[in-house]
């Protein structure tokens, strides 16, 4: 597959595969992008065959144990590969039933940040569930992988949770930095959400330039076809966003991600993880 400007599906063995599956084949359409799904399977060494070899003793023993685990490991790896493959060949039909046009599928051993990071920037966005195999068993709102996987990567990431609804409004939640006016120039020259109306949010501390940069944004996305309203709105950043959510049914929402500084995360907490724990609908993270 041509590596220039795909779309990249992060999936596991999870029915939210075929969430992300559905809103990754909405993505490439829409982008007449390149659509690849990739699965990793994570290695496991601490894990053992689960039988008790404290009675191996002397060095025929143990190496007898080695052809053993080893042979053991083999035939979990070899099963591992061939249910990888008939998984990621049924989530390519699915998108290609979708609409989406060039579809491959790629599986790898190891760590999934570690593996995404390699595919460089040829990648132009990143499609992920965010819950895992796990979400079922466990009571983690919020897989694990996500938070690595946003914080190592700079390309956008859209974070997707339950069944596929094609998004009809769309909000940026704006706070003038940086990543957000980089934000809104992405939405605007992007076809991704071409035609979909944008509702623009600024919120958190009152600023005396507020109003200015909240203008910008409007007038970017306007002179670019967009239909645009826009709402300032000062106080608790999490409250004030799942609020609008409702009020305005929006259906996706685009805003900054993680800090890229674990020391400034560990000293002021991060307000991604609390917007992506309230947040029932697809979100866009910009890095």
């Amino acid at each position: 597959m041509n590596n220039e400007n795909k779309v990249l599906a992060c999936v596991d063995q999870s029915h939210f595969a075929d969430y992300v599956a559905d809103y990754a084949a909405w993505a490439a359409t829409r982008m007449s992008a390149p659509l690849e799904f990739l699965h990793v399977i994570d290695h496991h060494p601490e894990i053992g065959s689960g039988g008790d070899h404290s009675g191996a003793i002397g060095i025929d023993a143990n190496e007898a144990l080695l052809k053993k685990l080893s042979s053991e490991d083999e035939t979990r790896t070899k099963a591992a590969r061939e249910l990888g493959r008939v998984f990621l060949n049924r989530l390519r039909e699915r998108a290609r039933a979708a609409g989406a046009g060039s579809v491959d599928v790629r599986q790898r051993h190891g760590e999934l940040e570690e593996t995404i990071s390699e595919q460089g920037s040829g990648v132009r966005l990143v499609v992920l569930g965010r819950h895992g195999e796990t979400a079922d068993s466990t009571e983690r709102k919020l897989g694990r992988n996500v938070e690595r996987v946003v914080r190592a990567l700079h390309q956008p990431v859209l974070t997707v949770t339950a069944n596929f609804k094609e998004p009809r409004r769309v909000m940026i939640a704006f706070d003038g930095g940086i990543v957000t006016r980089h934000g809104v120039e992405l939405v605007a020259a992007s076809p991704l959400f071409r035609g979909i109306p944008i509702y623009l949010l600024m919120s958190g501390k009152e600023s005396r330039d507020a109003t200015k940069q909240l203008e910008w944004a409007k007038m970017t996305l306007e002179s670019a076809g967009f239909e645009v309203s826009a709402s300032l709105a000062f106080g608790d950043v999490e409250g004030i966003i799942t609020k609008t959510v409702l009020e305005q049914s929006i259906d996706l929402l685009i805003m900054g991600a993680y800090s890229h500084s674990p020391l400034r995360s560990l000293l002021f907490g991060s307000k991604t993880t609390d917007i992506l724990h309230s947040s029932t609908i697809p979100t866009l993270l910009l890095g």
